[in-house]
């Protein structure tokens, strides 16, 4: 598989977590205040969910070229000394 459509994926797969992530923490939250008897307005609690909902999320790291290579390079090698010590 091509290694750009893995990333992408991956990327993809950690923004919907982080999405999860905010979308659990409001619920806590809102769960929290409920069991401590605090009461919370209607316009509180959207402002609240919008203040998650548009939260920007954070730029991704780049990796080099040579730095995908060099990575690329170790796992061969512990991929052959894998190879090499099943053998035995």
């Amino acid at each position: 598989m091509d290694e750009t459509i893995l990333i992408a994926a991956l990327e993809g797969l950690e923004a919907q977590k982080k999405r999860i992530e905010d979308q659990i923490e409001v619920v806590t939250k809102l769960y929290q205040n409920r069991v401590l008897g605090r009461t919370l307005s209607k316009a509180k609690v959207s402002a609240w969910m919008e203040g998650v909902a548009s939260a920007k999320p954070h730029s991704k790291r780049t990796m080099s070229a040579a730095g995908r290579a060099r990575i690329a390079a170790a796992q061969r090698l512990r991929w052959k000394r894998q190879r090499k010590a099943a053998g035995k």
